[in-house]
């Protein structure tokens, strides 16, 4: 990987070591004072260090008036855009605790959160309204919805108000200093709404103290560039996003773009350069196959040039995987194809300036992690949970091993318990989760270690491989534990014309599969091989397409036990999408529902 082109820190900055969130932000701000904090693509839109605690500190006046305090919950309904790190930091100052809701969530479903959280604000943008409005006519509590891109600032139409407006009634002498002096590093700071796939979300509270633990030990990890870059592109309610994207930018000043559509985000690549990159495996994955077709349509001679490279380069990284020594003779094509090959394929795909880039969520296939060592870009598997902070165990830039998660990150403590589930003790953990005493009791097994519900086992170096949830494992009719989520990444891995799968098995007599086909290649291929239609639900029913994922199928089953391998598969006619009946907002596969309302098509599948 080539150096990256950014000075570093000489001391850890002095925020990294202010007692919460909020001090931490008052100290940067001050320190990087005329320096971008955040932008959006093209700076159609940029505020610097300084401009932002200006709007912060208004808003948070005007919040105030509204009735926030310190120890209450300010709720929140944005896309990635500046106003939620404007709006989030000005509930901070206050000492209350900004918490995400998802984009995708029912009026029903943020009525649950409105009431768990007790919220009396909640932000939001236009096109929630909907949804919103129908939640607050259920929850009384709910006093005031601010609109955050409403055209005419004294609208108040549907008895909200716009941020515009909020902004201008505070008290221009309101005392933000007073108030951040008040937060006590015990204090609340977000609440992390799990996501669900095993009853209502419970939230998880996480302190202060919490979040400057995770971000000492990611520091001492990725070793942050002083003029570092990331794109904020996650759920804003999902813990990584917060951590990656809003906390480690206010302690270490990274400049943050952020992108309102994550299809697009790929796209932001080449302009932002980040020095930071976390993904779902799904798009590391979509990334390698247009890399491969890419190479596939260069001529002959030169695609063949660019597989040896690969191949070469393949070869490299799995004799380092196994601790022996790279023959010179190697490590010179090697060398010599990254000069003349990878180095133009990590800047067109704006990756050049690196420090680290992550991947976690969900098992990554190994040839994926391969295929990006070879091109020069060391990715490394991290693990962790909301309760954890996204924190938990990580792969070192300089020290990773494909296949696992690293070992424990600085400041974790990692054991298995007797049934191979994953226990943690950190500063990182999370204080329980809120109104359900009994629910956080059975998340600790005693003297502070939290059970994660992940399976795993730890090498003889303490790496750590994460086998599957607890609660997902698939026990056959013979009795053979298997992991779905390791299945499902293989069929995913084997043909880009499969998008999710959902392995089924447990108590039957073999393995079957729910197909969703890929919405952007499955399209591609169809037209390029002359099929009629190209909507998925068409593409679904059509033999060629079906003989095509087949391919695919046996591909996978070829990398498969025998008791693992998928014998039959159903093509789902449509596409599952984030917070639908099928996936949650993280994409996490909903077992559950999808058994129920496929039950049909599981049925014939072992007729």
């Amino acid at each position: 990987m080539a150096a990256v082109n950014e000075s570093v820190w000489t001391e850890q900055p002095a925020a990294a070591r202010a007692p919460t969130l909020a001090h931490a932000f008052r100290i940067t701000a001050a320190e990087r004072g005329e320096e971008i904090a955040i932008r959006t693509k093209e700076d159609a839109f940029k505020i610097s260090w300084a401009g932002l605690r200006e709007r912060v500190d208004v808003l948070a006046a005007g919040l105030a008036d509204l009735g926030l305090e310190r120890g209450q919950t300010l709720a929140i309904m944005l896309t990635n855009r500046p106003e939620f790190h404007i709006c989030d930091l000005a509930g901070m100052m206050l000492g209350a605790a900004p918490f995400s809701i998802y984009n995708t969530y029912t009026a029903e479903q943020i009525q649950y959160l409105l009431e768990d959280a007790e919220a009396r604000i909640l932000i939001c943008e236009e096109q929630f309204l909907p949804q919103v409005l129908a939640a607050r006519a259920a929850v009384s509590m709910l006093e005031h919805v601010v609109v955050v891109d409403r055209a005419d600032p004294a609208d108040r139409s549907d008895d909200t108000v716009s941020l515009a407006a909020v902004e201008e009634m505070g008290d221009p002498s309101f005392d933000v200093e007073a108030a951040v002096a008040q937060i006590e590093p015990t204090d609340v700071l977000t609440l992390i709404y799990t996501s669900g796939t095993t009853g209502p979300p419970k939230g998880v509270q996480l302190i202060h103290r919490n979040l400057l633990a995770a971000v000492e030990g990611f520091d001492k990890l990725i070793e942050f560039p002083r003029n570092g870059r990331v794109i904020s592109w996650l759920p804003a309610a999902h813990v990584a996003e917060r951590n990656a994207h809003h906390y480690i930018p206010i302690v270490f000043g990274v400049q943050v773009t952020c992108c309102d559509d994550p299809r697009q985000v790929l796209s932001y690549l080449p302009e932002v350069r980040p020095s930071w990159f976390f993904a779902v495996p799904r798009i590391w994955e979509k990334l390698k196959a247009g890399l491969e077709t890419m190479m596939a349509a260069q001529p002959d001679e030169r695609q063949r040039e660019m597989q040896a490279a690969l191949d070469a380069a393949i070869e490299k990284v799995r004799t380092e995987q196994r601790g022996e020594a790279v023959p010179a003779e190697l490590a010179e094509r090697v060398a010599r194809a990254d000069e003349e090959i990878f180095s133009g394929l990590r800047a067109m795909l704006g990756l050049d300036q690196i420090a680290a880039i992550n991947v976690g969520a969900a098992p990554t296939p190994v040839e994926v992690l391969e295929f990006f060592h070879a091109i020069g870009l060391p990715l490394a598997e991290l693990w962790g949970m909301s309760e954890t902070c996204g924190a938990g165990t990580v792969n070192p830039p300089d020290k990773i091993k494909i296949g696992t998660v690293g070992p424990a990150a600085p400041g974790v403590e990692i054991k298995l318990d007797t049934d191979g589930e994953v226990l943690v003790r950190s500063e990182v953990v999370m204080i329980g989760y809120r109104n359900l005493p009994e629910k956080t009791d059975e998340a600790f097994a005693g003297d502070g270690w939290l059970r994660t519900g992940d399976i795993g086992t730890l090498d003889d170096d303490g790496y750590l491989r994460i086998v599957d949830r607890k609660k997902e494992l698939i026990i056959s009719a013979a009795g053979k534990n298997m992991s779905p989520a390791n299945i499902e990444a293989a069929l995913k891995t084997a043909s880009p014309l499969i998008g999710q799968a959902c392995c089924i098995g447990d108590r039957r007599p073999y393995n079957t599969a729910l197909i969703v086909l890929d919405a952007d290649f499955a399209p591609m291929w169809a037209q390029k091989e002359g099929l009629e239609g190209t909507d998925l639900a068409t593409l679904a029913r059509d033999e060629r397409m079906r003989a095509a994922v087949q391919e695919g199928i046996d591909a996978a089953n070829e990398k498969l036990a025998k008791v693992e391998q998928i014998k039959r598969f159903h093509l789902v006619e449509g596409d599952w999408l984030p917070g639908g009946d099928e996936l949650t907002p993280t994409m996490k596969l909903k077992r559950k529902p999808i058994a129920e309302k496929y039950a049909a098509a599981i049925d014939r599948m072992y007729g």
